[in-house]
C-alpha cells in the first residue's frame, strides 16, 4: 500500500481512541498536543491517562467498544489489545482510522516522528520495518538536538523583523536565506545557539535601516 504523506490540522476535532493501554498513552499525548478533542474507550486505562482525565483533558469511556462510538469522529485509532474488535473498528469507520496491530485494515498510519518545537520530522517506511524508521528517527535526534527548538522560535521573531526593518528586495532576501545556510546550521551544532544567536542579530542589524 502507498500513502499520501500530510500534516493533519486536528485542533477541536473529535478523535477516538478504543484501548487505555501504553500505545494509547503515545496516541493521546500527540493529539492533544495538535489541540484535538480527546476520547478514549476502554474498560481500563493506564495511570497517566487517568491523570489527563481526572485534570479534564481527555474524556473516558468506562466499557468495551460500541459501533456509535464513532459518531462524529473525525480520526480514530484502534489500539485494543483484540485484532477482532480492532478490524471491526476498521470497518465501521467512516473517516480516518488507524489500526495499531494490523496497519493494512485501516486507511493512515502512523510516522515515527521527531519533535523539535516547531520542527516536525516524520519518518515512515510504509509499514515495511517500523524498526528502520525508530533507528532512522534517533540518528536524526543527533543530527537535530533541542538547539534546533530554541533557533526556530528566535528567527521566526527575526524573519518578522528583518520583512518589516530590511528595505531592499535583494538584501531582504539574501538575509532570509542566510538564516538555513549549511555554514549557520554546521556553527549551531557545532556552537549552540547562542553563537549563531549573536551572528544573526549582528547580520541583522548591518542590513537593517534605521
Amino acid at each position: 500500500m502507498k500513502y499520501y504523506p500530510a500534516f493533519l490540522d486536528l485542533k477541536d476535532k473529535k478523535a477516538v481512541i478504543l484501548g487505555g493501554g501504553k500505545v494509547a498513552e503515545r496516541k493521546v499525548r500527540l493529539l492533544l498536543q495538535a489541540g484535538a478533542s480527546v476520547t478514549v474507550v476502554s474498560p481500563d486505562v493506564t495511570a497517566r491517562l487517568r491523570d489527563l482525565v481526572n485534570r479534564g483533558l481527555l474524556r473516558h469511556v468506562k466499557r468495551t467498544y460500541k459501533k456509535g462510538d464513532l459518531k462524529n469522529a473525525f480520526i480514530v485509532i484502534a489500539g485494543t489489545s483484540s485484532s477482532v474488535i480492532n478490524r471491526k473498528i476498521a470497518r465501521d469507520a467512516r473517516h480516518l482510522v488507524n489500526v495499531v496491530d494490523i496497519p493494512s485494515e485501516g486507511n493512515y498510519i502512523v510516522p515515527s516522528i521527531l519533535k523539535r518545537g516547531p520542527l516536525t520530522i516524520a519518518i515512515s517506511t510504509e509499514g515495511s520495518s517500523p524498526a528502520l524508521s525508530r533507528a532512522i528517527r534517533k540518528e536524526l535526534e543527533r543530527q537535530y538536538s533541542s538547539e534546533f527548538a530554541l533557533y526556530l522560535k528566535f528567527v521566526e521573531r527575526v524573519r518578522k523583523k528583518a520583512m518589516k526593518d530590511i528595505a531592499e528586495a535583494k538584501r531582504r532576501e539574501k538575509f532570509l536565506k542566510s538564516l538555513a545556510s549549511d555554514d549557520l546550521l554546521n556553527k549551531l551544532r557545532s556552537k549552540g545557539f547562542s553563537t549563531v544567536r549573536k551572528i544573526i542579530e549582528g547580520s541583522l542589524n548591518k542590513n537593517s535601516y534605521t
